[in-house]
């Protein structure tokens, strides 16, 4: 069931192609899940240079489904779909928009042994509903689907191409980016590489970060195109040349010198998580690492260890929310505790060295603070965190202040910790061996 390789679309600058993509599912409008398909879908194109034009959250209505997925196809070039694959009745997009392209589905005998080999691997009983998963377009092709039941499809028809996607993440996105992407950039529809090339800071606002660079732009003119984005403890500015007055080349020694006056604000070119870096960091080092943590609950953690080897440089961690629990698994003194309280320097610097200690570590970080909403002094409000870092030179605390809701807070605050042990361990890498002298160099 293979159809043409030379779409329409493909005719066309990749940058006047016209993506749209719909996301199925009352789950999504009535807020029970996030639209989290946007996100990644929009990212993945906009970096092989595709601008998403459209998205649009609809019902699992059928007459919603035909409607929306009508207007999308007479006007897109790539009309990408997510969710309403699966084996239930209120799953209903492939029904709806075969209907719509007036194509036949038929019983895929293979699609039906996969997935019956899915249920026998999880010792499962398969339900006779499960079969529906198996029917595909007579005339598209089926994409694998090593993560659940449900195959992806995809058409090639009228000119344009239609990407069916199973609503879950796992299943998705790498569904996503092992398949779809080179599919649509072997027919033209994507750029070969990515089409910028993105400089991650830390340290610098959105502003500050633009007229510390802007000399730099200011020399290639309209050649040079500049967006910057900034998340929550760091800002990414992406360089790109849509004219293609200039090359991969020349975009990345533009990189390089907006990196080199940057300084230590420099966190990486390309994607990597600020944890993926100090990870880097640590392995060429040759230390390991530890952490402590109260009011982060575990993210600072969690963020090592969603890396690939993490057992190679991450040590381990502890969640101390109780006074007990730090006496217990750290050896706080109780009387430093009643003196100074959990949210503290001291306690911040005592929690950090007993993580080094009672996990045999180079470094350490720890984290204490009040999140909010409740909770929180005169002295220390809510929003309020101390850091502490353990080196194998010396151990230093700082305060900072993060007022806005708990989960904001929680995730400035680690990536406040990760970017000042990334500093440390880049002086570390250069021969320095103090950071006592440098504390404010993040705020």
């Amino acid at each position: 069931m293979v159809s043409s390789s030379n779409p329409t679309a493909a005719r066309k600058p990749v940058a006047q192609l016209y993506y749209e993509l719909l996301t199925l599912g009352d789950e999504l409008l009535l807020g029970l899940t996030a639209n989290g398909h946007l996100t990644f879908v929009g990212a993945q194109l906009g970096r092989r240079g595709v601008t998403l034009r459209r998205n649009i959250t609809i019902t699992d209505e059928a007459d919603a489904i035909v409607a929306q997925f009508r207007e999308s196809w007479a006007r897109a070039d790539v009309v990408i779909t997510t969710g309403g694959l699966g084996p239930t009745c209120d799953d209903r997009t492939r029904e709806c928009i075969a209907e719509v392209l007036g194509q036949k589905l038929v019983h895929d005998s293979q699609v039906e042994a996969q997935i019956a080999g899915r249920f026998e691997r999880l010792g499962r009983k398969m339900t006779p509903n499960n079969l529906k998963q198996a029917l595909v377009f007579e005339r598209g092709e089926i994409l694998h689907n090593a993560n659940g039941t449900a195959p992806g499809l995809w058409v090639e028809q009228d000119g344009k191409i239609l990407v069916m996607l199973p609503g879950p993440p796992n299943e998705l996105q790498p569904m996503f980016t092992e398949q779809i992407v080179p599919r649509l950039a072997a027919r033209g529809l994507l750029t070969e590489r990515e089409a910028y090339v993105q400089l991650r800071t830390s340290g610098v606002g959105e502003s500050a970060l633009e007229t510390k660079l802007q000399s730099i732009f200011d020399r290639f003119g309209p050649a040079l195109s500049i967006a910057f984005c900034a998340h929550s403890g760091h800002v990414d500015c992406r360089v790109s040349s849509p004219t293609g007055q200039l090359g991969e080349g020349e975009l990345q020694a533009v990189a390089a010198e907006c990196a080199r006056l940057l300084g230590e604000d420099f966190v990486s070119h390309g994607h990597d998580s600020l944890a993926k870096v100090c990870a880097d960091l640590l392995r060429g080092q040759e230390k390991t690492l530890a952490c402590a943590e109260t009011a982060s609950g575990g993210l600072l953690a969690n963020a090592f260890t969603d890396i690939c080897g993490a057992s190679k440089f991450f040590a381990g961690g502890t969640v101390c929310y109780s006074n007990e629990s730090k006496m217990q698994l750290l050896d706080i003194p109780e009387c430093l505790l009643a003196q100074h309280g959990a949210v503290s320097a001291e306690n911040a610097v005592a929690m950090a060295t007993g993580a080094a200690e009672k996990l045999g570590a180079d470094y350490a970080l720890a984290i204490t603070g009040f999140a909010g909403p409740c909770g929180g002094t005169k002295e220390n409000p809510v929003g309020t965190f101390y850091l502490a870092l353990h080196a194998p030179h010396g151990v230093w605390s700082k305060k900072l202040s993060y007022p806005g809701p708990r989960t904001t807070v929680k995730v400035r605050a680690v990536n406040a910790a990760l970017d000042w042990l990334r500093r440390e361990l880049v002086r570390a890498s250069n021969g320095a061996s103090a950071i006592s002298s440098r504390l404010g160099a993040m705020q």
